[in-house]
């Protein structure tokens, strides 16, 4: 039981970082009709940033300073590369959006470097006795701050006025124009919200291992997280990310035990055959908006 909770808490903070990723990509997506491949960068570019400020100032000062510099980066990312291209074929700016991660990405690994840089975390691997069974620390603080951050993004979405207005614009970007809202303003701020929380899923990452320039790779599991979840559902983001954790999770405690037929490392690509399954009875995902075209 110790172990099947240990498993349970590790896949759940693990899927807390591939939830933050996944609402990035999901509030772009609702607001652009884009998915953004330039979210493994800004995830990449905050954990370095706050490897560099966490010795100068506090840890939790530093990842705030962060997430605000990568929501900064990511609206002018918007501003200057991407709304140019508005009118254009979704495909043609999501590649665009490709050679931003590149770019970005490109930069940032200047400053890490071929070490491995710590983001001076205050957990590292340090365990506490959760329930009966010994978990890292860092796992609790992961699932509590994307709980908290889930809610805070709920509220902004539903009571408050840009929210509204960005709920306006996912709806229908025509009328909310002829409702006066600025619809170039909300995709800057959907930028701007995307950029922010990769960053502090990057900080996630690195807690405990370090930056390093393959950081990037852990942010392409939050794609079968959307897909799962439905690509136009916040809720469904969150819930996509938690259940790929999980699924990851307990794949690599129990598979060699029950079916090492699958091979060693079948918990690398379990959540891709997670998201399989599920598209084959849902194909538009757990809570994804089944589309009707009348002709």
């Amino acid at each position: 039981m110790d172990e099947f909770l240990q498993s349970l808490i590790r896949g759940l903070g693990t899927g807390s970082i591939y939830s933050l990723l996944a609402l990035g990509f999901v509030i772009i997506y609702k607001s652009t009709q884009v998915i953004s491949f330039a979210q493994p960068a800004f995830m990449l570019a905050g954990a370095v940033l706050v490897s560099y400020l966490a010795p100068a100032v506090s840890f939790f000062g530093a990842v705030l300073v962060a997430a605000v510099v990568i929501a900064v980066l990511a609206l002018g990312v918007e501003r200057t590369v991407l709304r140019p291209m508005v009118g254009k074929p979704v495909f043609v700016v999501a590649i665009i959006t490709i050679g931003v991660d590149v770019v970005v990405r490109v930069v940032t690994n200047a400053f890490i470097g071929l070490d491995v840089r710590q983001v001076g975390d205050p957990w590292g691997l340090t365990t506490v006795n959760f329930l009966g069974a010994e978990v890292q620390q860092r796992y609790l603080v992961m699932i509590g701050t994307t709980a908290v951050v889930t809610v805070a993004l709920f509220l902004f979405f539903r009571y408050s006025r840009i929210g509204l207005a960005m709920r306006a614009v996912a709806y229908d970007q025509e009328v909310a124009l002829a409702q006066g809202i600025s619809v170039g303003s909300v995709f800057a701020l959907s930028w701007a919200l995307a950029g922010g929380l990769a960053a502090l899923a990057g900080v996630f990452v690195a807690t405990g291992a370090g930056v390093d320039q393959q950081l990037w790779i852990v942010a392409l599991k939050a794609l079968p997280a959307i897909i799962l979840g439905g690509l136009e559902s916040l809720g469904g983001a969150v819930v996509g990310g938690l259940a790929v954790g999980i699924v990851e999770s307990l794949f690599g405690t129990y598979q060699n035990d029950f079916a090492p037929w699958l091979g060693p490392n079948f918990a690398l690509v379990a959540p891709y055959a997670l998201m399989l399954l599920v598209l084959l009875v849902r194909p538009y995902g757990l809570f994804g908006k089944r589309e009707v075209e009348r002709l």
